[in-house]
């Protein structure tokens, strides 16, 4: 079995070398991400890894060998996932990871935001203290805190709010407003709009959810509201966020994911005192690090070996015969 990692930021293969050689399988790591790197190194591969390249038809099919793509990470949009199911390629990410640590820093950059941690911050390295720009704090005790997407992360980061006194609410394309779940309220967006001083996005980027929280929908929220997203950049309009914090027309913000990343310096949301910005790190914790690289090529083993992987998103893909295409 031959397993080629087509590209990752790692500073070691430890991790995946463990279960490749727990495996009996040849673990490889390509020169570069570049198409023709990649085809020359995974000549006669059974799987690819990868966490940025592209995988696409003309690839896949100079790869005629290859049953398996895991991705480093929940989303696959640098995969065409259709031409590889065309092929009989199973498609694997690792979707639930990071919940603990992407759940962790939502909490954390609505704290950050709500209290002006970051502003603070800079305020006392230049060597002012006085209260009244920072004005109004509240605490967080009987707010609302309302979550956007209760799959997995999102349930995580509302049970951590309610713990930290937020009465939660959420909505969901999956619940009927008026139900219940876990104790948290499910709602309409535009209710939770409404309602929260904090909404937390947590959904994935489709046609349905991008800009999902545009100008007018910020126009609906709240002026004291903190908007957070761990999710994905597109999910929010952030020009438009830009727009209503410069206009102060929300207390705040806390952004892990961009439209456009890395986010350029000149970004209007760099030069805003009110946005706490961090680059796309909500995933990373040593714990979840070490997981998401375990489970990665442990998914491509297991299909290559002709068992059901654990995490698969195209599961009709599985059973081609080595070597196949349909």
């Amino acid at each position: 079995m031959k397993i080629v990692i087509t590209d990752c930021d790692h500073d070691s293969l430890a991790e995946e070398r463990a279960v490749a050689d727990a495996a009996g399988a040849e673990l490889l790591l390509a020169p570069s991400a570049a198409a023709a790197d990649v085809v020359a190194a995974a000549t006669g591969a059974d799987a690819l890894v990868v966490q940025y390249a592209r995988v696409d038809a003309d690839l896949l099919d100079a790869l005629p060998t290859v049953r398996a793509v895991g991705r480093y990470g929940v989303g696959v949009d640098t995969v065409d996932v259709d031409a590889c199911t065309a092929r009989g390629v199973a498609v694997c990410n690792v979707p639930d990871y990071g919940t603990e640590s992407v759940s962790d820093h939502a909490i954390a950059l609505a704290l950050a935001a709500a209290r002006r941690i970051a502003w603070m911050d800079r305020r006392v390295r230049a060597g002012a203290g006085e209260l009244a720009p920072l004005r109004p704090v509240h605490q967080f005790g009987g707010r609302v805190f309302g979550v956007v997407g209760l799959g997995l992360i999102g349930a995580a980061t509302a049970r951590k709010a309610a713990g930290l006194g937020y009465r939660v609410v959420a909505t969901d394309a999956r619940r009927a407003p008026g139900t219940t779940v876990d104790g948290v309220e499910v709602v309409t967006l535009d209710d939770l709009l409404a309602r929260a001083h904090v909404v937390s996005l947590h959904v994935p980027l489709t046609e349905g959810t991008r800009h999902l929280i545009g100008a007018a929908e910020l126009a609906r929220m709240r002026p004291d509201a903190v908007v957070v997203n761990t999710s994905r950049g597109g999910v929010l309009d952030t020009a438009a966020l830009a727009d209503a914090l410069r206009a102060g027309r929300l207390h705040g913000a806390g952004l892990d994911v961009f439209e456009e990343e890395p986010l350029p310096p000149d970004h209007p949301l760099a030069t805003l005192d009110t946005a706490v910005l961090t680059p796309h790190l909500a995933w990373y914790s040593e714990e979840s690090y070490g997981e998401l690289k375990r489970r990665t090529v442990q998914n491509v083993v297991d299909v290559c070996a002709g068992r059901p992987p654990a995490d698969v998103l195209n599961p009709e893909a599985l059973g081609t015969p080595a070597g196949g295409r349909r």
